[in-house]
């Protein structure tokens, strides 16, 4: 994809009014909190001091791994595509709560093991039937990583609204963002890999022990693109693509959990702007994600301990959005409401 300057949205102007309203509420000063930084963020994303959260998406993306043969996870690979099946049923966390929350769903192709039949709400943009053994060979081609980000602004820009919510579902997945936060963020790779989809403690120093040979085996990819293409998953590269153009468009961007947060990781190092765009909607309870959103700078809404992915946890915290900017479109002022001020 071609990547444009992003501007800086931190406007001292319009964060001087937005910050006016929302003193001027009926409340003590800063007593909603936290929903007040939101309502102020959401207002200098959107560019407005009457924020309206329109045709909020979540897009799921799938995608397979090779290194589910090392016995990385607990779930089988056939778990992918049938789960995908599951979300575009109804029958998923994520597909009841974007039901729940009036939020659109739509699901990705980016790289599944199998082959679907078509529905409205999948979008069929595989790459290849899942990723190469980043343990042997780089999971992607150069081709293929650029593929998948265009693949992913594509997807953004067909979709219509001011609101994004990424999801994601690839039996295996949280090895290669544990890959990606290691070598971009610095960090060992025993403290970013935990238990993914539910390994015991066992399970977990195999699953360490397999990352450490992959991370050895390319100690040339320190660049966000080629760390992405050499670890990374197909879904996880149409995320970043999807992050790259949805914060080019200014839309809200709610960002769900560590695998998601890894493909934010990678945009964010292209365009450290991206992060303007961004709402953190939880701390997951998977070992790495708290090292994830200190690596990120990011401070989330939740702390659930939710560890399912999906977009489960953007989901759920969508509401708080649509709290923070009706507080600040309809609560009244002093002076509206004819209440004195302290």
């Amino acid at each position: 994809m071609t990547t444009t300057e992003l501007t800086n949205l931190d406007n001292p102007t319009l964060r001087t009014e937005l910050q006016a309203l929302l003193d001027n509420k009926t409340k003590p000063l800063g007593s909603l909190g936290r929903l007040e930084q939101l309502a102020l963020q959401i207002g200098l994303i959107l560019q407005t001091t009457k924020p309206v959260l329109q045709q909020p998406q979540m897009l799921v993306c799938a995608g397979d791994h090779g290194l589910v043969k090392r016995g990385v996870s607990l779930f089988p690979q056939d778990v992918t595509w049938q789960m995908v099946e599951n979300f575009l049923a109804g029958g998923a966390a994520v597909s009841v709560l974007a039901r729940q929350n009036g939020i659109a769903l739509t699901v990705a192709d980016c790289g599944v093991a199998h082959d679907f039949a078509p529905r409205p709400a999948l979008r069929i943009c595989k790459v290849a039937p899942g990723t190469q053994d980043c343990t042997q060979a780089p999971a992607m081609t150069t081709a293929q990583c650029q593929q998948a980000l265009n693949n992913g602004a594509q997807l953004v820009k067909s979709l219509p609204g001011n609101a994004l919510m990424l999801g994601e579902m690839g039996i295996g997945n949280t090895s290669p963002a544990a890959l990606i936060l290691s070598r971009l963020g610095g960090h060992a790779i025993a403290d970013c890999t935990g238990a993914g989809t539910g390994l015991d403690d066992a399970g977990i120093v195999r699953k360490t022990a397999v990352l450490a040979e992959a991370l050895a085996k390319h100690p040339q990819a320190t660049e966000p693109l080629d760390v992405l293409a050499t670890f990374g998953g197909f879904e996880i590269a149409t995320m970043t693509g999807a992050f790259l153009q949805a914060a080019a468009e200014n839309r809200v961007i709610l960002v769900d959990g560590f695998i998601v947060c890894s493909a934010l990781l990678v945009a964010a190092r292209i365009h450290p702007l991206v992060l303007q765009r961004c709402v953190f909607a939880h701390k997951s309870g998977e070992r790495g994600h708290a090292l994830m959103l200190q690596t990120l700078g990011a401070q989330p809404l939740l702390d659930l301990g939710l560890r399912l992915g999906e977009g489960s946890g953007a989901a759920t915290a969508w509401p708080l959005l649509q709290s923070a900017c009706t507080i600040l479109n309809e609560m009244a002022s002093f002076s509206q409401a004819g209440v004195d001020q302290a």
